[in-house]
């Protein structure tokens, strides 16, 4: 039996914004697609009766450049801790056994900040690039920072 590698990522970053305003946006989940992906992914939308208020609850959305579909489900939400869980339902690309988690918390002594942490887990396919996991990680880094972008106030 071969054991293949997960592959973990845990992030953090402040937000210029205070949690409640962060949770409002990020708590629907297809917000949070929207957010980390931009323009690059279409069809973003519930599926089987999914919505924002039901866990378990399925989505999807087709990343454009190669019309790969990514099935996902929200695993978990506690919106008192402000946290939510989510993971893939079927292999994307090369990707399979995503866990994603979420939180937002307050930052103690700035009430108009919020502190988002963010871990993943993932597996990735035999026939994966080399380089892969990687490019992932690069990926995956960047969207931490489009999210902090995001909630930054407007440039002057």
């Amino acid at each position: 039996m071969i054991v293949k590698p997960k592959h973990t990522m845990y992030q953090t970053t402040v937000l210029d914004a205070d949690p409640d305003t962060v949770w409002t946006e990020v708590r629907d989940v297809l917000k949070l697609v929207k957010i980390l992906f931009g323009d690059t992914v279409g069809g973003v939308e519930w599926v089987e009766g999914g919505s924002p208020e039901r866990v378990p609850s399925r989505y999807e959305f087709t990343m454009l450049a190669n019309q790969g579909l990514v099935q996902q489900e929200v695993a978990g939400r506690n919106d008192v801790a402000r946290s939510l869980t989510y993971r893939t339902l079927a292999p994307v690309l090369c990707l399979y056994d995503y866990v994603a988690t979420y939180r937002v918390f307050p930052v103690t002594n700035d009430p108009g900040r919020s502190f988002l942490e963010y871990s993943r887990e993932f597996m990735v396919t035999d026939d994966a690039e080399p380089g892969i996991v990687e490019a992932l990680m690069t990926m995956m880094d960047n969207q931490i920072s489009v999210v902090r972008d995001y909630f930054a106030p407007p440039a002057q």
